[in-house]
């Protein structure tokens, strides 16, 4: 059995747009696990910067004025941890969808995966997960099957943890919601190890729900997006993975 290295240091980055209702509450269940947290604010227009700077725990505030998306707020969130000497980073939505208890989970598969991605799967048949969100997973699992012949049960969940150096060189094209799939992707492509575990969910009734999607606005730039990796998937993507697979034979 592999054994976490020493050298591990985790945090955990929060990235939040107009989450002032629930982004304290995220905060506060995460340090009961890690008390290395960075809130990335972007761009928020509600009191989300006020209710960060009252906060008693030590967190450290990344924010910006203008909101340039969830994409944006990941890379700037990666930089300050690699800034302040972080190995590896979880990432965990802040309106309140993840169980920070599910953290020891991310963190006990470190041991077989400690220079990867690791990806929180969220269970697709939830009894109150928005239709739409279940389309959109399914949707987006098939392309990154197709774009990189891995089989991921969750492509979309924000729950991951990261190791930081393999985030190195992965120019993203996009900085908005479909970052996240952009990012799998080219990590595949630059052979970085992607692995899965279990994470549970909570939706609140829909009328409780506050929600940034908007699915035709959004749709249309994933398809735009996954027309354009599958593309790079042609003439970049499994040229990289087959001349990998050619060299590891031959070693």
């Amino acid at each position: 059995m592999s054994v976490i290295s020493d050298n591990i240091r985790i945090c955990v980055v929060v990235p939040t747009y107009n989450n002032v209702g629930t982004v304290v509450k995220v905060i506060s269940d995460v340090s009961k696990y890690i008390q290395d947290i960075i809130v990335v604010n972007d761009g928020s227009t509600d009191d989300t910067e006020v209710v960060l700077q009252k906060q008693s725990l030590p967190i450290t505030i990344v924010s910006y004025e203008k909101n340039r998306g969830k994409g944006h707020a990941l890379v700037a969130g990666f930089r300050e941890a690699k800034r302040m000497g972080f190995t590896h980073a979880i990432t965990i939505d802040a309106d309140g969808q993840h169980f920070a208890d599910d953290i020891p989970t991310l963190q006990e598969a470190l041991a077989t995966n400690q220079k990867g991605i690791i990806v929180g799967c969220r269970n697709l048949t939830e009894e109150n997960m928005p239709r739409q969100n279940t389309f959109a997973n399914k949707f987006s699992n098939f392309w990154f099957r197709l774009q990189t012949s891995i089989n991921l049960p969750d492509t979309q969940s924000g729950y991951r943890l990261y190791t930081l150096s393999s985030l190195c060189g992965l120019g993203m094209i996009t900085s908005r919601y479909e970052a996240e799939l952009e990012l799998l992707v080219y990590a595949a492509w630059a052979g970085v190890n992607i692995t899965s575990v279990p994470v549970r969910v909570y939706y609140p009734p829909e009328e409780e729900r506050v929600s940034h999607f908007r699915p035709v606005y959004d749709f249309t730039r994933i398809s735009i997006l996954n027309t354009i990796l599958c593309v790079l998937a042609v003439v970049y993507g499994y040229p990289r993975l087959i001349a990998r697979k050619i060299m590891n034979l031959l070693k």
